[in-house]
């Protein structure tokens, strides 16, 4: 009986330093969070009307900061603009600013290994691999062949049997990229854009603990989620339960893709199990970062893009212009080599990701003491974060309309689509960690687009030219989804 009585006591009093240890750093971060040493600014109870999202608040510190740079102490967190240091991080002195230990650690329940969540022999390794099997006409053959067949078979018939209702064309673009990248990556079927639009138990846990995931890296100190993951108790115990669902569907597509066999198949999955590393965990992490790069981002661009594009008609309206130029009168895409003429299209893709970046920020942590180009000391073991939105903003980069939705800042004077310096556009990285599946993941977006408008119009649901409010997660989504009429567009034959 007395044993009984001291455990709950010692139970109890767990509970309680629990509790003040909670209420400890949620003062420290009201009082500390957003000092920042270098602007000197403070967040206020006034900074809340004027900015609903946390990047815009980011955004207006380093647009106030000399050198584009700002440094928020409390979090040790070096946040720059300043395309100088970007280059410097990706490039220079890529080696001495990896992905590091504490991001591995936060994300390492969700991604495991996988290349994302990785540096060293390990990343180099992974990224050989994708590098190879990304490269071969067969993939990419095979990349098209197998987004073109969602569109026209599944995209297209579900907007026109909604197009007199209200659709989140945001769960609609999810759903596209989801049977995409799983089409493509592990040869499976998930049919989420059927006509009766059923709901992936995959996706939703996938969606979760992705969010969840962003949360940990908000906390003043790992501590605070560490704790709460030992004891499985708030967030924590919901990010465990999606994650173990997470990993009970992703054994079954390694099973399933094992029992069809995968020596004569084309997609990513059965290349990689063909390899000399082939255990489920590894397989597993593979999968999972699939998924992250082929589906949020993708999902994530399309949503900017259209609602740019119901926000601005006229554009909509030079797409379908420009394809009837070169494709001609009302002609589908038959390969995805007819994409690189469609000029106007691509500057109208690039110019959506520049406003609006399917990742907003990217982070780093120093391994040892270093400068910036800018002249900013960073301490070893400080997060560095270079910032896409807020670059995309900045009116020395991109001139005093850098606010304006213009496609027409990419094209050069032959009409032709022309690129920016990568370091002055980071939203698909640059230099070493450059992504993989940018010209897949182009391909998809402009071949979806494209079809889209050709054959519909697009309306907001719910007009309004404010920015999006974002909700949390390791990609940006529209809080609230993306509500839309689709009409389709009457034939002048």
């Amino acid at each position: 009986m007395a044993s009984t009585t001291n455990f709950l006591i010692f139970f109890l009093f767990i509970i309680t330093f629990i509790f003040f240890l909670f209420l400890l750093c949620y003062f420290v971060r009201l009082k500390f969070l957003c000092k920042c040493e270098i602007c000197q600014c403070y967040m206020t109870s006034s900074w809340y009307p004027q900015f609903t999202n946390l990047c815009d608040w980011y955004t207006h510190l380093l647009q106030k900061s000399p050198t584009r740079t700002i440094h928020i102490h409390v979090l040790g967190n070096t946040i720059t603009a300043n395309p100088k240091n970007v280059e410097y991080m990706l490039k220079t002195r890529f080696d001495n600013f990896p992905k590091g230990k504490n991001f591995s650690t936060i994300l390492g329940d969700f991604l495991g290994r996988g290349i994302f969540n990785v540096d060293g022999d390990l990343w180099r390794f992974q990224r050989k691999m994708a590098s190879l099997e990304l490269r071969r006409n067969s993939i990419r053959s095979f990349a098209f062949e197998v987004m073109n067949n969602e569109i026209q078979n599944r995209l297209i018939p579900l907007l026109a049997n909604n197009k007199d209702e209200i659709l989140d064309l945001q769960d609609v673009f999810r759903r596209f990229s989801f049977d995409s990248i799983c089409r493509f990556s592990f040869g499976l079927d998930p049919k989420c854009l059927e006509l009766s639009l059923p709901i992936s138990q995959f996706a939703i846990s996938f969606d979760l603990a992705s969010q969840l995931s962003a949360k940990r890296a908000m906390h003043v100190s790992s501590i605070v989620w560490k704790i709460k993951r030992f004891f499985n108790i708030g967030s924590e115990r919901k990010l465990k339960k999606a994650i173990k669902l997470i990993n009970i569907l992703a054994q079954e597509v390694i099973r399933q893709r094992r029992k069809l066999g995968f020596s004569n198949h084309k997609d990513l999955l059965s290349r990689f199990m063909q390899g000399d590393i082939v255990n489920d965990t590894y397989l597993r992490d593979i999968v999972i970062s699939f998924l992250l790069a082929g589906r949020d981002t993708v999902a994530s661009a399309s949503t900017s893009l259209f609602w740019i594009l119901a926000e601005n008609p006229r554009v909509a309206e030079r797409i379908r212009e420009e394809a009837n130029e070169v494709l001609g009168q009302n002609q589908q895409l038959t390969s995805c080599e007819q994409l690189r003429d469609l000029h106007y299209l691509q500057a109208c893709v690039y110019e959506s990701m520049r406003l609006y970046p399917p990742i907003q920020f990217d982070s780093k942590f120093c391994l040892e003491d270093d400068f910036l180009p800018d002249g900013t000391f960073v301490k070893k073991g400080t997060r560095v974060t270079y910032h896409p939105y807020a670059m995309g903003r900045m009116e020395e980069l991109w001139g005093v309309d850098c606010l304006q939705f213009k496609p027409q800042r990419w094209i050069n004077k032959d009409g032709v689509f022309s690129q920016e310096n990568p370091y002055k556009y980071p939203v698909f990285q640059a230099g070493v960690r450059v992504c993989l599946g940018k010209e897949m993941a182009l391909v998809e977006l402009k071949s979806m687009t494209l079809s889209f408008l050709q054959r519909f119009h697009v309306e907001l649901a719910h007009p309004s030219h404010h920015i999006p409010r974002f909700s949390p997660g390791l990609t940006a989504s529209f809080h609230g989804g993306l509500p839309v009429f689709v009409r389709e567009i009457k034939s002048t034959t």
